[in-house]
């Protein structure tokens, strides 16, 4: 018999929807259990013998299948499942199954205007620990910025800079080589490779900015020890298994090494 647990946890290892939503869902009297409305958040259900139903539909919270893809998402394509104003989503770079029937969701964000690495999958325990602040993922960024930083303005980078009031955590900065594709031309630019142990909104344009050298072009090339190999724009792979698993013990690895 399996344990009872908490309905925001069982919806979202379905791939119905993210924890928050499910909570949203709880409080707005959309989720059923043995045919009784649950308003409580912290409710828990067992999935082996309860009957759990959202607006009126019965869901099978057995081990559900785990799709995690590596995507190579383009400039001007939003890292989101729908866009109200009808902009191209990654989930319009998908061919079925994977853009409807498997309810996909990406891991984190990148910027419309940047380019690179993205994960998507429909598990929503994966995409906590992808993204939680306290597992530090590092990724990999491949950045073009306006001018030639001094080895001085690298090293406050690298030591950190303050935005929003906090410090932010030590990075890896280095001149790197233009990108072997769509390399933008300018005379007056350098390449950086940069590698980040957080993800704060727009964090490496900011701090850039912030330095005295405005960002011209952003790619991630890495997550974890994922990449994006021989992946061209707008194309995306399945993970195999033992990929997920070296994923997820490299940033525990990492999490541990930054604590120490």
């Amino acid at each position: 018999m399996a344990a009872p647990q908490r309905l925001q946890k069982l919806l979202a290892r379905q791939g119905l929807a993210s924890r928050r939503q499910v909570e949203a869902w709880i409080l707005a009297g959309r989720i059923r259990v043995n045919g009784k409305v649950v308003t409580e958040l912290g409710f828990k259900a067992d999935p082996e013998r309860d009957c759990i139903e959202v607006d009126g539909q019965a869901i099978s919270c057995g081990d559900p299948a785990r799709y995690v893809l590596l995507l190579h998402k383009p400039r001007g394509v939003l890292s989101t499942c729908k866009d109200p104003w009808g902009r191209k989503t990654v989930l319009d770079l998908l061919p079925p199954p994977w853009n409807r029937q498997i309810r996909l969701y990406p891991v984190g964000r990148l910027d419309a205007d940047s380019s690179g690495a993205l994960l998507l999958t429909n598990d929503g325990d994966l995409t906590l620990k992808l993204t939680h602040p306290r597992y530090h993922l590092p990724k990999t960024y491949r950045v073009q910025v306006q001018g030639r930083p001094s080895q001085a303005t690298l090293q406050r980078w690298r030591e950190g800079v303050d935005l929003d009031g906090s410090t932010t955590l030590p990075a890896v900065v280095e001149f790197c080589d233009p990108p072997p594709f769509g390399n933008r031309r300018n005379s007056n630019s350098s390449w950086l490779r940069v590698v980040l142990f957080e993800g704060r909104k727009r964090q490496i344009r900011r701090v850039a900015e912030q330095l005295g050298h405005p960002v011209l072009s952003l790619h991630r090339e890495a997550i974890g020890p994922l990449r994006l190999g021989n992946l061209k724009p707008g194309q995306f792979r399945r993970l195999e298994p033992q990929e997920v698993q070296a994923l997820l013990a490299s940033f525990a690895d990492n999490a541990q090494a930054l604590r120490e």
